[in-house]
Parts: C-alpha cells; structure tokens; sequence
C-alpha cells in the first residue's frame, strides 16, 4: 500500500470536491425552468350563475390523480396562485402571468416554473357567504394535464359549478336551517346557523316520551350532514341504533361559520354563536323534538376540534351541560400551543434552536409538513391573502381568540409571512385558554363539574396536541379545592382522535342516566 502525503490528500480532496460541484451543478441545471403564462375565460354556459366579483385561483398541483381544486392542505404539492377581482367583464379574459400581482403559497414565481408533469385547475371564488372555497355557487374548472418542458401558454374555461347538496331523506334523521336573530342583528344581515337531528327508534311511536339529548361536534369544518352519512353508510350503527341503543336524540352542530369552524362560542370576529346555541337553538331543538331538557340529561361530546369545543361548552357552561366526552381536544393550554409557547415564544415558526416547528406528524414521530407551510396553504385561500380569512384551522383559531382590527378582520397572532408573535394578541387569546380559565375559576367552577368531564388523548397525537393536556390534567388531579373526578385518559403511542366511538359514548352515556 502506498501511503499518501498530507499534501497530495488535499489535492485529491480538493478535485472530488470540484468534481462533485460539477456533477451537482449538472444535475441542477437538467431541472430547467420556465415561464407560464394562464389565460382564464368563463364559458358561456356559465354566464347566467356568473358574478363579477371574487377571487380567481390556480392550482398546479404535483399529485397523480384528484382534482386540484380540492387539495389545499399542506400534505398536498400543489402550487397554489389566487388573485382578487373586481368587477369581471363575462366577456374578458384573465391572467396569471407574470404581470399579474399573485397571492401564493410558496416563493415559486409563473416566470420560474421548474419542469415536470402537473395537473392544473382553476376555480372561481364567488360565494362570500361560505369559508371553503368549494362551496356552492363556484365555478372550476376540468383538469388539464400540463407536461411543462418549455415556455407554455395555457388558457382554461370555467365550465362547471359547484351544486348544492340534496338533503337526506330517513325516518330518523331532520336536518334544518335554523335563521338566529342574534348572528343577524350582531352581522347586520340575516344569519342563520345548520343542524341535523337523529331521533331515536320510539319516536314516532312513543308521541308523549321525552328524551335525553346529546350535543355532538364535528372535527374541524365537519357539517351537520355526517349525520346523513350514518343512516346511509353505517349499517352496523344503525342495526344497533334500532334495536338496543340508549334511546336518545343526537344533534348534529355545524361547522361552518363567517371564519371557518366557529367553535361554538361568542367571538369578537364571528359573533355570538355561544348565546345562539345556548339561548336560541337548543331551547328550539329540545322543544320541537321533545328533549327532557334538564342539565343532568343534556350532553356534548366530540374530537379534535369537537373535543376542544364539547370541552370548552362544559366548562363555560357548566350548569347547561351534565357531562362532556372529550377526544383529542385542540390546546387546551396555550402555553402548548402544538409546539408554540405563546407566552413566551417570540416565532410561532422557527424554535429557539432555528428549526422549523412541524405542525403535523406521524405516530411515530415522523414530522410531515411545517406551521410554516400550513400558514402559507393558508395565507393564499385568505381574501386578505393571510390565514386570518383562510376559513382554515389556525384561521379560525385566530378568528375565535382574536380582537377584531381597525380593517374589521381579525388581527393575526403572528406575521403571516415571518411568524413573528404578536404579544398584544396574546393576551387577549388568554379568555379562551382553558386551562388558564379553569384554574382562575376552580373554587366556583369545580363543584359544577363533578361527575362531568371525560376526556382521552393518544399520546403520540398527530398535532402535538397531547402537549397541552398533560398540564391541563396535572393541575385536575393536585387539586384539592375543591377536589376533581375528572376522567383523563393518555393511551401511549396512539394518535390523533384513535378512540374516538360515537357508539361508546351513547353507552357512557346510557349507563350515567340510569345512575
């Protein structure tokens, strides 16, 4: 073996790196980019549901199938460009180009569109009485599929509308819209909030019968037509629901609010949706279908966003309500806001060591996509182009816990674009940090709640939710003023909503009534 110099080691160290610069450079340069350029038109068959006001989008989407319209959560590599229009000629085309002042979900300009395979949608954005985007009323597109290998002019035809849905017809199931005259004076229009009821099997054939009800809510922006899902899709559940079930009546809340998910509570943003369903649609539903309409009789429960909410509802109201079933509940501590410290972190995106916070994992711990990323999927569906009007999670979030800004949207705990915290902001999220509400109001609140809180967590929670509860259940079991009976469950190496079982919970309930 022959042995080498210090000398020639540096040299030959020296040309693997210039070499592996080369081959690095080489590989760079075959991913070439290009200029895009997107003509949108409306179709005539298109002109008579036509409004000249809304917000124009365009998805080139990365993804092998689905329609890209419909994949604006961050796990998705769709490249997401929206602009705001007024007053849009039926006849006049519109561009995304690189003259056009684009929102986007990313730093990717139409002047430097890397090559590749995509499928590109457009969707026009004209219903400004819902949060989603793919509400009823918008137009889309087909999906085009785009091999980008140079300079590419495309141009794309809004053809299609989005309908409304058709209500469900069962024996069982009502759905309603119910018009809320506190929303409508609060909004200074009419506003009116959706449910669905699921009756129990004597109904019909027991007319003077009362029942107990339970309050369910849906994980984040889940509609009041999953109950429509069940009678039609869940066969099993149902058997069971007509034959041994607990006889009692399910109402179905609704996800949908001015902001996104309003969470069933008063907001400077949204307005009084916690009056409206304490005041106003639970007296209405517990008198038309025959409630028993008592606090030990009436119950909520819910995951995720819905174990957040059905937590929340016990503990403000906790006189209404005689027990909550809890799974997964959003931050319960903002303290543990996913992997933010409110209170004390100065970016809500980068941690004191200058990584990235994840916002979403596997179970096994595996980091999927950024709070970055998702406020950027966000900041793009906002009409402001920031998340505070994406009628996404962290937008309703901030809509619910913010005050309302001098422009009438809600003011963004954190910059959208560098993340950086907003004190001020905070501080006024704190009403609605619950375990900051129930330690502040323990020696009143605590008796209220005996007997009443059910709440269970995987503790490999996919959005490091579990964070957040352990203090929240820590601060329960120390206490001794007065003492808690609160049931808290962690299950390790599970994640997000796992134990999640209407059925179970209608039994838990079904043995607490016959306490």
């Amino acid at each position: 073996m022959q042995l080498q110099t210090p000398a020639v080691m540096n040299v030959k160290a020296f040309l693997f790196t210039l070499l592996g610069l080369f081959i690095f450079s080489s590989g760079f340069a075959q991913r070439t980019s290009h200029t895009l350029k997107v003509s949108v038109q409306l179709d005539q068959s298109m002109k008579d549901a036509f409004l000249p006001d809304g917000r124009l989008y365009l998805f080139i989407s990365e993804a092998k199938r689905g329609e890209p319209r419909r994949q604006t959560w961050p796990r998705s590599t769709n490249h997401i460009f929206a602009q705001n229009i007024e007053g849009w000629d039926a006849d006049q085309l519109m561009y995304f180009d690189t003259e056009s002042e684009l929102d986007s979900n990313e730093d990717l300009v139409l002047v430097d569109f890397p090559d590749g395979d995509y499928r590109v949608q457009v969707l026009w954005d004209q219903n400004f009485t819902a949060s989603s985007i793919n509400a009823p009323g918008n137009l889309f597109s087909e999906v085009v599929e785009l091999k980008l290998r140079d300079d590419q002019k495309l141009r794309l035809s809004l053809t299609e509308i989005i309908a409304p849905r058709n209500p469900v017809e069962h024996p069982l199931l009502r759905e309603h819209t119910f018009k809320s005259d506190s929303l409508s004076a609060w909004w200074g229009k009419e506003m009116a909030v959706e449910f669905s009821v699921l009756l129990p099997r004597s109904f019909a054939t027991e007319p003077n019968r009362k029942y107990p009800i339970i309050y369910e809510v849906g994980g984040y922006g889940s509609r009041h037509y999953r109950a429509s899902r069940i009678v039609q899709r869940d066969s099993a559940f149902m058997a069971w629901w007509n034959s041994e079930a607990p006889e009692v009546i399910i109402a179905f809340l609704d996800g949908e609010g001015p902001f996104g998910d309003p969470y069933q509570l008063d907001s400077d943003n949204s307005g009084p949706y916690g009056y409206v369903l304490i005041e106003e649609l639970a007296p209405w539903i517990e008198e038309k279908y025959r409630a028993i309409g008592s606090t030990e009789t009436r119950f909520v429960e819910g995951c995720s966003t819905g174990g957040w909410v059905s937590l929340a509802l016990q503990l403000y109201y906790p006189d209404f309500f005689g027990g909550t079933y809890s799974y997964s509940p959003d931050p319960v501590d903002f303290n543990h806001m996913q992997l933010v410290n409110l209170y004390k972190d100065d970016n809500a995106f980068v941690n004191k060591y200058g990584n990235e916070r994840p916002s979403n994992r596997t179970a096994t711990g595996d980091p999927i996509f950024s709070i970055r990323k998702e406020i950027y999927y966000e900041n793009v569906q906002g009409v402001t182009g920031t998340f505070t009007t994406s009628g996404q999670q962290w937008g309703a979030w901030n809509a619910l816990y913010s005050p309302k800004g001098e422009d009438g949207y809600p003011l963004p705990v954190f910059d959208p674009q560098t993340g950086e915290i907003d004190s001020a902001v905070v501080a006024y999220w704190q009403r609605y940090d619950l375990l900051h509400h129930t330690q502040s109001n323990w020696e009143s609140l605590g008796p209220k709640l005996e007997g009443k809180l059910w709440v269970w967590m995987g503790d490999m929670d996919n959005y490091y939710l579990n964070n957040a509860l352990h203090p929240f259940a820590d601060f329960l079991e120390q206490t001794s003023n007065p003492p808690s009976d609160a049931k808290i469950t962690f299950s390790p190496m599970q994640g997000h909503c796992w134990a999640f079982s209407r059925k179970e919970i209608i039994e838990m309930v079904g043995e607490k009534l016959k306490k």
